[in-house]
């Protein structure tokens, strides 16, 4: 059995794999990581090997927790991947959309595969009929576009994500629902077209946090799954046990 183990920038994913097959997941506050992990693995004893994806540098104490269980595999950008990798400065790129790519490629080899992650950021990742990974875009996410109205105004209230009613707000709070949902669906349907007249028989994926929220709001069709990721995650640490 693997673990993954996902360390985002609000919450830490555990996910279990008998081979590719996901039987477990959870996320939870990464204060909790040390009580969380003993408490798996009584659940769990079979797991033999883990990967450890850290959106920043990986630390030392839990790295050290993991290893009293099972062999961890550290992913950074000297990690084997499946495919051939034409991203311009492979060291900087994210270890997050490093698994999306991957995730990808197994999903739909030698295919054209457009995966975009609906998370803190809101990442576009391009893998072409080659199995080459072209690179993507970045921009930013839903919640960070209403954070960023509230702290960078001095009258924008902070608001939680909600669905517009309608495409015209007659208030400000609906107004900024219209414009920060609306502008997102806007934006990630018009990256998808410009993509689909570039790549022939295009698969779109989305995942992330706000996958689910998003998803029938998008005209272009698409294949959701907000496991995606962990699922990249396993498919690398298998691929780098050989």
């Amino acid at each position: 059995m693997n673990l993954v183990v996902d360390i985002g920038n609000t919450y830490v994913k555990f996910a279990v794999f008998d081979k590719n097959v996901m039987v477990f997941d959870d996320r939870f506050n990464i204060n909790s990581f040390t009580t969380r992990v003993k408490e798996l693995f009584k659940v769990y004893p079979r797991i033999e090997t883990a990967i450890y994806s850290s959106v920043g540098a990986p630390d030392k104490k839990y790295l050290a927790v993991l290893t009293l269980f099972c062999k961890v595999h550290v992913l950074s950008y000297e990690s084997k991947v499946p495919f051939k990798n034409s991203y311009a400065t492979p060291q900087t790129l994210g270890i997050d959309r490093i698994a999306l790519a991957t995730a990808a490629f197994y999903h739909a080899p030698h295919k054209n595969t457009l995966v975009i992650d609906a998370g803190t950021c809101i990442t576009y990742e391009m893998i072409n009929d080659f199995d080459e990974y072209l690179g993507g875009a970045i921009s930013p996410g839903i919640e960070m576009r209403y954070r960023a109205m509230h702290e960078y105004t001095s009258a924008l209230p902070l608001l939680e994500k909600q669905a517009p009613l309608d495409l015209i707000g007659n208030s400000t709070q609906t107004g900024m629902h219209s414009g920060v949902v609306n502008g997102v669906c806007s934006e990630m349907d018009g990256i998808i077209d410009q993509y689909a007249t570039r790549f022939k028989d295009l698969t779109v994926i989305l995942t992330g946090g706000d996958a689910l929220f998003l998803s029938k709001r998008l005209k272009n069709t698409i294949f959701a799954d907000s496991k995606f990721l962990l699922k990249g995650l396993n498919y690398l640490l298998e691929y780098n046990k050989h």
